[in-house]
Protein backbone atom coordinates (compact mmCIF):
# COMPACT_ATOMS: atom_id res chain seq x y z
CA UNK A 1 0.00 0.00 0.00
CA UNK A 2 2.64 2.61 0.65
CA UNK A 3 4.50 2.09 -2.57
CA UNK A 4 1.14 2.64 -4.05
CA UNK A 5 0.99 5.59 -2.34
CA UNK A 6 4.57 6.76 -3.46
CA UNK A 7 3.62 5.86 -7.15
CA UNK A 8 0.27 7.91 -6.93
CA UNK A 9 2.44 10.78 -5.13
CA UNK A 10 5.17 10.43 -7.24
CA UNK A 11 5.26 14.75 -9.36
CA UNK A 12 4.21 15.11 -12.73
CA UNK A 13 7.15 16.31 -15.28
CA UNK A 14 6.64 19.92 -16.14
CA UNK A 15 5.41 20.34 -19.16
CA UNK A 16 3.49 23.61 -20.80
CA UNK A 17 0.43 21.77 -20.51
CA UNK A 18 0.54 21.58 -16.46
CA UNK A 19 1.77 24.87 -15.99
CA UNK A 20 -0.96 27.23 -15.42
CA UNK A 21 -0.46 30.60 -17.07
CA UNK A 22 -2.78 32.84 -15.58
CA UNK A 23 -1.06 36.68 -16.25
CA UNK A 24 1.75 34.53 -18.21
CA UNK A 25 0.33 33.64 -21.20
CA UNK A 26 2.17 35.48 -23.61
CA UNK A 27 5.56 34.49 -22.15
CA UNK A 28 3.90 30.51 -22.48
CA UNK A 29 2.72 31.27 -25.84
CA UNK A 30 6.13 32.96 -26.60
CA UNK A 31 8.24 29.81 -24.82
CA UNK A 32 6.48 26.91 -26.47
CA UNK A 33 7.52 28.40 -30.38
CA UNK A 34 10.51 29.05 -28.93
CA UNK A 35 11.54 25.39 -27.84
CA UNK A 36 10.08 24.56 -31.01
CA UNK A 37 12.65 26.76 -32.90
CA UNK A 38 9.95 28.75 -34.07
CA UNK A 39 11.29 31.80 -32.61
CA UNK A 40 14.15 34.55 -34.24
CA UNK A 41 15.89 35.34 -31.25
CA UNK A 42 19.05 33.65 -29.91
CA UNK A 43 17.94 33.55 -26.52
CA UNK A 44 14.88 34.69 -23.92
CA UNK A 45 15.55 35.40 -20.32
CA UNK A 46 12.57 34.64 -17.95
CA UNK A 47 12.88 36.27 -14.32
CA UNK A 48 11.04 36.24 -11.30
CA UNK A 49 10.21 35.82 -7.77
CA UNK A 50 11.29 31.88 -6.38
CA UNK A 51 7.77 29.64 -6.45
CA UNK A 52 6.59 32.09 -9.65
CA UNK A 53 7.72 28.69 -12.19
CA UNK A 54 10.90 29.79 -13.84
CA UNK A 55 12.43 26.48 -13.57
CA UNK A 56 8.83 24.55 -14.15
CA UNK A 57 8.66 26.40 -17.37
CA UNK A 58 12.42 25.29 -18.05
CA UNK A 59 11.96 22.08 -17.91
CA UNK A 60 8.98 22.42 -19.91
CA UNK A 61 10.84 24.11 -22.37
CA UNK A 62 13.12 21.18 -22.63
CA UNK A 63 10.74 18.44 -22.78
CA UNK A 64 9.18 20.20 -25.54
CA UNK A 65 11.85 21.35 -27.82
CA UNK A 66 12.67 17.11 -27.49
CA UNK A 67 9.17 16.37 -28.37
CA UNK A 68 10.08 18.39 -31.62
CA UNK A 69 12.71 16.38 -32.60
CA UNK A 70 15.44 19.11 -31.21
CA UNK A 71 18.38 18.34 -28.77
CA UNK A 72 18.07 20.15 -25.49
CA UNK A 73 19.43 20.23 -22.12
CA UNK A 74 18.82 21.82 -18.80
CA UNK A 75 21.84 23.05 -16.22
CA UNK A 76 21.33 24.01 -12.95
CA UNK A 77 24.78 23.09 -12.13
CA UNK A 78 26.94 25.85 -12.57
CA UNK A 79 30.30 24.14 -11.98
CA UNK A 80 28.80 21.54 -14.91
CA UNK A 81 27.93 24.55 -16.75
CA UNK A 82 31.93 25.88 -15.62
CA UNK A 83 33.61 22.38 -16.94
CA UNK A 84 31.71 21.30 -20.23
CA UNK A 85 33.40 23.45 -23.23
CA UNK A 86 31.05 25.89 -25.06
CA UNK A 87 31.34 24.11 -28.23
CA UNK A 88 30.07 20.81 -26.46
CA UNK A 89 27.23 22.57 -24.84
CA UNK A 90 26.10 24.03 -28.08
CA UNK A 91 25.73 21.00 -29.82
CA UNK A 92 22.16 20.93 -28.63
CA UNK A 93 19.52 23.19 -30.56
CA UNK A 94 18.39 24.55 -26.79
CA UNK A 95 20.36 25.14 -23.34
CA UNK A 96 18.59 25.81 -20.55
CA UNK A 97 20.29 27.26 -17.97
CA UNK A 98 18.89 27.93 -14.17
CA UNK A 99 19.63 30.78 -11.94
CA UNK A 100 22.32 32.75 -13.99
CA UNK A 101 22.01 35.44 -11.39
CA UNK A 102 24.02 33.27 -9.21
CA UNK A 103 26.93 32.47 -11.66
CA UNK A 104 30.41 33.42 -10.54
CA UNK A 105 32.79 34.45 -12.87
CA UNK A 106 34.04 31.17 -14.20
CA UNK A 107 30.23 30.20 -14.84
CA UNK A 108 29.47 33.63 -16.12
CA UNK A 109 32.55 33.22 -18.55
CA UNK A 110 31.29 30.14 -20.07
CA UNK A 111 27.66 31.55 -20.66
CA UNK A 112 29.05 34.64 -22.49
CA UNK A 113 30.97 31.56 -24.64
CA UNK A 114 27.87 29.72 -25.13
CA UNK A 115 25.46 32.26 -25.49
CA UNK A 116 28.34 32.99 -28.62
CA UNK A 117 28.56 29.62 -29.56
CA UNK A 118 24.67 29.76 -30.07
CA UNK A 119 24.15 33.08 -31.56
CA UNK A 120 26.67 31.48 -34.63
CA UNK A 121 24.45 28.57 -34.74
CA UNK A 122 21.12 29.64 -35.06
CA UNK A 123 20.33 27.95 -31.54
CA UNK A 124 18.72 29.08 -28.51
CA UNK A 125 19.27 29.84 -24.61
CA UNK A 126 16.70 29.96 -22.10
CA UNK A 127 18.04 31.51 -18.81
CA UNK A 128 15.59 32.09 -15.54
CA UNK A 129 16.56 34.31 -13.05
CA UNK A 130 15.25 36.21 -10.16
CA UNK A 131 15.74 39.76 -11.54
CA UNK A 132 15.91 41.07 -15.57
CA UNK A 133 19.27 40.81 -17.25
CA UNK A 134 19.93 44.73 -16.62
CA UNK A 135 20.18 43.91 -12.54
CA UNK A 136 21.77 41.08 -12.25
CA UNK A 137 25.45 41.00 -10.60
CA UNK A 138 26.83 39.98 -13.90
CA UNK A 139 29.90 40.99 -16.26
CA UNK A 140 28.36 43.82 -18.41
CA UNK A 141 29.21 41.47 -21.46
CA UNK A 142 26.50 38.51 -20.15
CA UNK A 143 24.11 41.16 -19.13
CA UNK A 144 24.27 43.14 -22.73
CA UNK A 145 24.02 39.32 -24.17
CA UNK A 146 21.29 38.20 -22.13
CA UNK A 147 19.26 41.45 -22.83
CA UNK A 148 19.14 41.02 -26.47
CA UNK A 149 16.49 38.44 -26.61
CA UNK A 150 13.08 38.61 -25.22
CA UNK A 151 12.05 38.94 -21.41
CA UNK A 152 9.55 38.29 -19.46
CA UNK A 153 8.37 38.70 -15.91
CA UNK A 154 6.83 35.71 -14.21
CA UNK A 155 4.32 36.24 -12.12
CA UNK A 156 2.65 34.17 -9.33
CA UNK A 157 -0.95 33.42 -9.53
CA UNK A 158 -2.77 36.19 -6.73
CA UNK A 159 -4.42 34.33 -4.19
CA UNK A 160 -8.01 35.68 -5.37
CA UNK A 161 -7.24 33.54 -9.36
CA UNK A 162 -6.40 30.55 -7.57
CA UNK A 163 -9.76 29.08 -6.87
CA UNK A 164 -10.72 29.90 -10.93
CA UNK A 165 -7.54 28.60 -11.88
CA UNK A 166 -7.68 25.01 -9.78
CA UNK A 167 -10.98 24.79 -11.14
CA UNK A 168 -10.36 24.88 -15.24
CA UNK A 169 -7.13 22.68 -14.75
CA UNK A 170 -9.16 20.33 -13.26
CA UNK A 171 -11.89 20.44 -15.94
CA UNK A 172 -9.21 20.14 -18.57
CA UNK A 173 -8.39 16.73 -17.43
CA UNK A 174 -11.83 15.49 -17.04
CA UNK A 175 -12.62 15.96 -13.61
CA UNK A 176 -14.47 18.60 -11.17
CA UNK A 177 -13.56 20.44 -7.89
CA UNK A 178 -16.51 21.68 -5.72
CA UNK A 179 -15.76 24.83 -3.43
CA UNK A 180 -15.49 23.08 -0.45
CA UNK A 181 -12.26 20.96 -1.54
CA UNK A 182 -10.52 24.09 -3.01
CA UNK A 183 -11.03 25.97 -0.06
CA UNK A 184 -9.70 22.98 1.93
CA UNK A 185 -6.87 22.52 -0.18
CA UNK A 186 -6.07 26.61 -0.04
CA UNK A 187 -6.59 26.61 4.37
CA UNK A 188 -4.42 23.13 4.27
CA UNK A 189 -1.89 22.57 1.35
CA UNK A 190 0.99 24.45 0.43
CA UNK A 191 0.13 27.66 -1.11
CA UNK A 192 2.20 27.96 -4.33
CA UNK A 193 0.91 26.61 -8.06
CA UNK A 194 3.35 24.18 -8.43
CA UNK A 195 2.74 22.33 -4.92
CA UNK A 196 -1.42 23.05 -5.71
CA UNK A 197 -1.25 21.04 -8.98
CA UNK A 198 1.33 18.36 -7.99
CA UNK A 199 -1.51 17.88 -4.93
CA UNK A 200 -4.73 17.83 -7.11
CA UNK A 201 -2.52 15.73 -9.76
CA UNK A 202 -1.59 12.84 -7.67
CA UNK A 203 -5.74 13.35 -5.92
CA UNK A 204 -6.89 12.51 -9.15
CA UNK A 205 -4.50 9.13 -9.40
CA UNK A 206 -5.64 8.19 -6.02
CA UNK A 207 -9.08 9.33 -6.99
CA UNK A 208 -8.88 6.79 -10.21
CA UNK A 209 -7.24 3.97 -7.92
CA UNK A 210 -9.59 4.06 -5.00
CA UNK A 211 -13.18 4.60 -7.24
CA UNK A 212 -13.70 7.03 -4.65
CA UNK A 213 -15.28 11.10 -5.83
CA UNK A 214 -12.91 13.44 -4.97
CA UNK A 215 -14.09 15.34 -1.47
CA UNK A 216 -12.84 16.58 1.15
CA UNK A 217 -12.25 13.62 3.30
CA UNK A 218 -10.43 12.32 0.40
CA UNK A 219 -8.02 15.70 0.29
CA UNK A 220 -7.71 15.18 3.80
CA UNK A 221 -6.66 11.23 4.20
CA UNK A 222 -4.59 12.47 1.13
CA UNK A 223 -2.62 15.23 2.80
CA UNK A 224 -2.08 13.14 5.88
CA UNK A 225 -0.46 10.60 4.04
CA UNK A 226 1.35 12.70 1.90
CA UNK A 227 2.58 14.61 5.20
CA UNK A 228 3.44 11.27 6.47
CA UNK A 229 5.94 9.73 3.68
CA UNK A 230 7.74 13.47 4.20
CA UNK A 231 8.91 12.68 7.70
Amino acid sequence: MEQLVLDLAAPEPPSFANFVPGPNAEALGVLARFAAGAVAETGVVVWGAAGSGKTHLLHAAVAAALAAGRSAIYVADHGVLTATEAEVLARHELVAVDSVDAANADAQGKLFSVFNALRARGRNLLAASSAPPAALPLREDVRTRLGWGLVFEILPLADSDKPAALVAWAQQRGFGLSDDVIRYLLAHGRRDMASLLATLAALDRHSLATKRAITVPLLRDWIQRDFRLER
